[in-house]
């Protein structure tokens, strides 16, 4: 291969993030370019695992692994910074660790907490979007349980859980899998546990037909978690949730309070870039930005179109980890002065877990529920490690061994 020595530079080692830079490693000899990798955290963190820990079925460390044991060091530079400022003219970015100048650039610098303007919802909720938010729901919960023993309160064993969405369902049921341990550690009555969802929309989990959302839900239902569909949270306080309910407002109380409805991309964005929408900017076909062919925008920061609905394709890791394979193959044949490709989606099923034993999913056409579903569940997860970096990172964190 002979072309120009081109700088390349990935921002975010999320999942599209990290697969480009794994891929490009690939298929780039050291010769052919100065590839850097910047990323706040020196590790990479299974975002689809997060409502694991937040819930505390597994331990934070468990869903993470060290980006350098991903990147080829002799072909690939990676700087633990997080990035201030894209300067998408100068071609350089700012970093907490100077400044690096690009001729490529691959934004994928992931999401943010989305609270769609709801009063108090950032000062009365805990979210799920890292390690850290994760964990932190996690202690909230532990130590209202653990305070219930003296306090007696009932609000130390209610739980609110802001969206029912695939996040929250997910996260519901890990919480009664890990419930009912820490009521037998605290010597608590787990019929005493008030666990409600709270969901805005009229019907959950859009993705899936009818019929698998109902066995989801009186799934969860049969192990005492509450819905309130169709209700909108109008705002959180320190005593909860505030919902409205037949044009009348209503607080529901709870001590532990966690907020999964949203997402957005990062706000950086929106300070770097014209036209972007909630931390998100529409790409080309083939996942460039409109004026800049340099520039390539990827994951959760990207609205990547569906040409059939006119609409964007929804932010997944499954999709993310398409899209970092199409890009380090469009840079590719940019280095060699070919045309593009155009991305095309390959969607090959979704799997919502029900806590590690049983779950519901669409799955190459086919509806799946139980303990079939659970385990494409792991074999999805698993497989995820996998394709990022190889047999034997799937081996020491996937969920198959």
């Amino acid at each position: 291969m002979s072309f120009e020595r081109k700088k390349i530079l990935v921002l975010g080692a999320g999942y599209a993030g990290l697969q480009t830079v794994s891929k490009l490693q690939k298929l780039l000899s050291h010769q052919d370019a100065d590839i850097t990798l910047i990323n706040k955290n020196e590790y990479h963190y299974e975002a689809t695992w997060l409502h694991e820990t937040a819930a505390g079925t597994i331990d934070w460390e468990e869903g993470v692994y060290p980006i350098n044991k991903v990147v080829d060091a002799q072909k690939v530079v990676f700087v633990p910074a997080e990035v201030t400022a894209i300067h998408k003219d100068e071609q350089r970015v700012e970093t907490t660790q100077g400044t690096f100048e690009y001729d490529i650039l691959v934004v994928a610098l992931g999401f943010e907490s989305e609270t769609f303007g709801i009063e108090g919802m950032e000062e009365h909720a805990h979210s799920i979007v890292n390690p850290e938010t994760a964990t932190a729901a996690r202690k909230e919960i532990e130590r209202n349980f653990a305070n219930y023993r003296q306090s007696n309160d009932p609000k130390d064993i209610s739980i609110l859980v802001g969206g029912a969405g695939f996040t929250g369902i997910e996260y519901l049921g890990e919480l009664v899998e890990s419930v009912p341990e820490l009521c037998e550690k605290h010597g608590i009555d787990y019929n005493k546990v008030n666990i409600t969802c709270v969901e805005a929309a009229p019907k959950m989990l859009p993705m899936f037909p009818e019929n698998l959302v109902e066995y989801a839900v009186e799934f969860l239902k049969d192990r005492g978690v509450k819905f309130m569909v169709d209700t909108p949270i109008v705002a959180a306080n320190e005593d909860g949730f505030v919902v409205e309910v037949n044009d009348e407002k209503q607080q529901i109380e709870a001590n532990s309070v966690i907020w999964t409805a949203g997402v957005r991309g990062s706000s950086l964005m929106e300070e770097s870039f014209d036209g972007v929408k909630r931390g998100r900017i529409v790409v080309g076909p083939d996942l460039r930005i409109e004026g800049y062919d340099n520039i390539y925008a990827i994951g959760d920061v990207a609205a990547v179109m569906n040409g059939e609905t006119e609409r964007p394709w929804p932010t997944t890791a499954q999709i993310a980890m398409q899209l970092g394979e199409h890009t380090a193959k469009n840079i590719e044949l940019s280095l060699k002065g070919e045309r593009l490709e155009e991305f095309s989606y390959n969607d090959r099923g979704t799997v919502c877990s029900l806590g590690s034993k049983d779950g519901i999913g669409l799955v190459m056409g086919r509806e799946i529920k139980g303990k079939k579903a659970a385990f494409m569940k792991r074999v999805i997860d698993s497989r995820a490690i996998f394709k990022i970096g190889g047999p034997l990172l799937a081996y020491s964190k996937g969920k198959m061994f």
